[in-house]
């Protein structure tokens, strides 16, 4: 299988992941609800974003909008990017690292783009997908949907602890979702594997071997 259809693959098989969870979450989930998956430390938490990745917020409509326009900017340029690395000689890896952030940037994107024209709202009911009123917003405005949460340890900060001394502490906080992972796992093989993916120094011609024999000129 060639490089550029391995990329490819890579990108198809995160994206129907991604959209199939979100999908099963938004039509039979209301906001807010959750149900454990593995005890206490794998739960499916229902929750959306109108910001970044991780439940981060990016504030009002044009920050929406802004954001929107950067991820499709961010994804056309990474595809560009992709594409020229299928034609060079790069290590395999580095192609596989493109093309999770490239997937997980096109999930968020759907949702942001989509998700607000084409189900209805989930404040206190199941959405509905195509709802005869139309979606809970325009196009751009949607909202990210978030599920996996894994609130591995729980417990207080000491009193004494600054700033958050007495609060309650939980590893891992954030809510997130199979783009947001698929990002996240791009990024930190290519901080990773840095020097392997972008040291490696194209082959030079060898040098003419020097003769440090010396011409001795004849009377």
């Amino acid at each position: 299988m060639g490089k550029k259809t391995s990329s490819l693959l890579i990108v198809f098989l995160i994206l129907l992941a991604d959209q199939t969870l979100k999908f099963w979450v938004k039509t039979h989930m209301m906001l807010g609800q959750e149900f454990s998956v593995f005890g206490k430390w794998f739960v499916i938490h229902f929750v959306e974003n109108n910001g970044m990745a991780f439940g981060f917020e990016f504030a009002g409509d044009y920050g929406k909008i802004f954001l929107s326009v950067f991820r499709i900017a961010a994804v056309v340029g990474i595809g560009w990017y992709l594409t020229k690395l299928w034609k060079r000689d790069v290590p395999f890896g580095l192609i596989i690292s493109v093309s999770l952030i490239m997937a997980g940037a096109i999930g968020n994107i759907i949702d942001s783009a989509f998700y607000g024209m084409i189900f209805s709202d989930s404040y206190g009911q199941v959405a509905t997908l195509f709802p005869p009123g139309g979606g809970y917003s325009s196009f751009l405005h949607g909202r990210v949907v978030d599920m996996l949460y894994f609130p591995i340890l729980e417990g207080h900060y000491p009193m004494w602890f600054p700033f958050w001394g007495g609060q309650q502490f939980i590893f891992f906080r954030p809510v997130f979702n199979l783009a947001d992972s698929s990002i996240t796992i791009g990024i930190f093989l290519i901080l990773l594997f840095y020097r392997r993916f972008f040291d490696r120094q194209p082959a030079t011609a060898e040098e003419p071997e020097v003769s440090t024999t010396e011409n001795v000129e004849m009377n």
